[in-house]
């Protein structure tokens, strides 16, 4: 049986998020994979900035940079990102897959518990 691609897990973990918080507003990020560098050099243009995490819910200040089970690391972007996104008081978790995502997402819920988590 082979790994499941970052890709299936996050899918897989979004279709968790939608049943257990579905009304919690949450969105992906699409800065990750290969592009021809016209698109690339467009999308930069544009804002996107190499190293965003993958997925951001406004309402909780969570942003979810996922890996897959095995393998998965953060890249020098990724790294500065983190530590930018918690330095402002927002929330990050790097998840190992969607069944990693979902414990943690549910450790911040638990942790979190007030008027903002519906």
């Amino acid at each position: 049986m082979s790994m499941p691609t970052e890709r299936a897990e996050q899918i897989g973990f979004l279709n968790w998020w939608r049943m257990q918080f579905g009304s919690v507003r949450i969105f992906h990020i699409p800065n990750g994979g290969r592009r021809a560098i016209s698109v690339a050099k467009k999308m930069k243009d544009e804002g996107v900035c190499p190293g965003v995490p993958d997925l951001y819910a406004p309402q909780w200040r969570l942003w979810i940079e996922m890996k897959r089970q095995k393998g998965g690391r953060l890249s020098p972007d990724q790294k500065d990102w983190i530590e930018y996104l918690e330095g402002i008081g927002d929330t990050v978790i790097v998840a190992k897959g969607a069944t990693d995502a979902s414990r943690q997402v549910l450790e911040f819920v638990r942790e979190r518990r007030g008027p903002r988590i519906s």
